[in-house]
């Protein structure tokens, strides 16, 4: 097994006022060569979006794009056509492929909305672009893997992304564990720890500290004494 430790301190940082952004990867200003991607996985912003503020309209192309609330809501809209909220809870995802336009901001002049933003590249370019949005049960997640995003045609109950890319979320009580076996060679699996503490790899992880693994089959995982809520990405290494 090969291993890398992202510390949450380590990550990069942006203060633009109305955004606050940790880059787990290199992104914007933020630039380190030996942090641009870990295999497909390219982006891992932790934004925190202040009330009535957001992203406005921009273009995305050949990329997979994955939102995931924690706290707030955030408002969504597409050259597409669509436009929804996505709450706490949810997953949203864009398949950019031949080109799509959007704006996302915070839904409420009150609250702070705090999201994961995730770039995953596509499996091919030029795709027609799609959208998807979906809530996830958190009884699902608890002590036990909940696949939120796969391969399309392969998880009916997941969000379809083009990409051999599996997304889960667990809820772990303290001091339990549990096993995640990568679905074939050649895949890798990033760890991010939202809330809480565990042990992987024989490495102690903190909230929001990343740990990456590949060459291996699978991986044990941990809660530390708090319980730990995690998400797990895997992704293609080549």
């Amino acid at each position: 097994m090969k291993s890398i430790l992202h510390k949450a301190q380590s990550r990069g940082l942006a203060e633009h006022g109305w955004l606050t952004s940790r880059h787990t990867f290199s992104f914007g200003h933020y630039h380190n060569p030996e942090r641009v991607n870990f295999g497909a996985l390219r982006v891992l912003n932790d934004d925190i979006v202040q009330p009535g503020q957001g992203f406005g309209t921009h273009p995305h192309r050949d990329m997979e794009i994955v939102s995931i609330p924690l706290r707030g809501q955030l408002q969504h809209r597409d050259s597409m056509g669509n436009g929804s909220i996505i709450r706490s809870g949810e997953v949203q995802i864009m398949s950019a492929g031949t080109g799509v336009t959007h704006s996302e901001f915070n839904a409420s002049d009150k609250e702070l909305v705090n999201f994961l933003q995730i770039w995953v590249f596509p499996r091919k370019n030029g795709a027609a672009p799609r959208y998807g949005q979906r809530d996830f049960a958190p009884e699902g997640r608890r002590n036990q893997l909940q696949t939120v995003v796969a391969p399309e045609g392969t998880d009916d109950q997941a969000l379809p992304i083009g990409q051999d890319a599996w997304f889960s979320l667990a809820d772990l009580d303290p001091a339990t564990g549990l096993d995640y076996a990568l679905h074939a060679s050649g895949q890798g699996l990033y760890v991010f720890v939202v809330e809480g503490s565990a042990v992987a790899a024989g490495q102690q992880l903190a909230r929001r500290d990343g740990l990456g693994v590949w060459q291996t089959e699978g991986l044990r995982l941990e809660a530390g004494d708090q319980g730990a809520s995690l998400l797990l990405l895997e992704v293609p290494m080549g």
